[in-house]
């Protein structure tokens, strides 16, 4: 997808990817087997790398290559709200209709709301920067040098890890916080407010960003990360702790997804952002898997997650060093 996006052709690719969400879905009502759900699911996952948030910061770094921090910034803002309004939605569908019906409906919104908006709007892309002289060779081949620098190893090595930190905590956070002698209701009261500070980090990002030099903010932002795990590690079983973690994890969480995002365009290439993106797709995808698996595995009677918290918080301390080195190497080589 990044290979075709970074070509000139990504109103084929969202327009395409939401064609493919719309037959996904309605092919997914009519499934009666663990195979089919795993079938159906291969599809919309190919779908959905053409539509969610990496294919878009892309296309919208190749349209505003003057100001596309701050688009990403307002496309994230408004992606927040999407589990504040489809979870909901999808709950009274299922309650009206039946799960197999509620899925036509979430289908027709793709296709009748996502695919026009797509084909219209995503008209007269950019042309490629990198013009190939004989096919797809010439233009991976500036991709691949890239792929074997140092900015782009280093921008790798912080977007997987953090990945694996982000990725492993929501699955155990109920759990974890049971486990450290919160009360139950402070137990649930976390993790749901963890997604409005998310929102209000984005938010605070927007009004405020042009007052701070913004590689000092891509320096600052990831630190708030280990700074919510060294909280919650210091301050196990005491509200006041769970609700500094809230802060710090909840706001560093919602502005590391624009951290993410710019990375490659700032450090590492901004006219092959699409391709260099995608190739982390994979280990990203990897990470993201495994990453609760091995928290749970970590687990212990004794211990409960602190061994597995403080293995959280030495990859995200490991991550904001390797995006300090691509900063570093990068504005020091200009």
């Amino acid at each position: 997808m990044g290979r075709w996006i970074d070509r000139g052709h990504e109103r084929a690719v969202m327009t395409g990817g939401s064609l493919l969400i719309a037959a996904g879905l309605v092919i997914h009502s009519f499934i009666d087997s663990a195979a089919a759900f795993y079938a159906v699911w291969l599809l919309l996952g190919g779908a959905l790398a053409a539509t969610l948030y990496n294919p878009v910061f892309a296309i919208v770094t190749r349209r505003f290559p003057n100001d596309f921090r701050r688009a990403i910034i307002t496309l994230t803002f408004l992606g927040g709200l999407a589990s504040t309004v489809f979870i909901p939605l999808g709950a009274w569908l299922i309650a009206q209709l039946g799960w197999r019906h509620a899925l036509w409906v979430l289908a027709a919104i793709h296709l009748l709301v996502c695919v026009p908006l797509h084909a219209r709007l995503l008209r007269h892309a950019p042309k490629p920067a990198h013009r190939p002289a004989s096919g797809a060779a010439a233009t991976a081949r500036p991709a691949a040098n890239h792929l074997r620098s140092v900015p782009f190893l280093m921008v790798g090595i912080f977007t997987v890890l953090l990945m694996a930190v982000t990725a492993a905590l929501p699955p155990h956070m109920v759990s974890l916080l049971r486990g450290t002698g919160l009360p139950e209701a402070w137990a649930i009261a976390v993790p749901a407010s963890i997604g409005l500070m998310q929102v209000l980090g984005r938010v605070l990002l927007f009004f405020f960003e042009h007052h701070f030099d913004l590689h000092l903010a891509n320096r600052l932002i990831p630190c708030l990360i280990p700074l919510g795990l060294a909280t919650l590690i210091a301050g196990a079983g005491h509200p006041a702790a769970a609700l500094w973690f809230v802060l710090f994890y909840g706001m560093g969480n919602g502005m590391l997804t624009i951290v993410k995002g710019t990375a490659i365009a700032q450090y590492v290439d901004r006219e092959q952002v699409a391709t260099l993106n995608g190739a982390l797709g994979l280990p990203s995808a990897i990470a993201r898997a495994l990453a609760p698996l091995l928290l749970g595995l970590l687990w212990t009677p004794a211990g409960g997650y602190t061994p597995g918290l403080w293995v959280l918080l030495a990859a995200s301390v490991m991550g904001v060093f390797a995006l300090l080195g691509a900063q570093r190497w990068r504005l020091g080589r200009t």
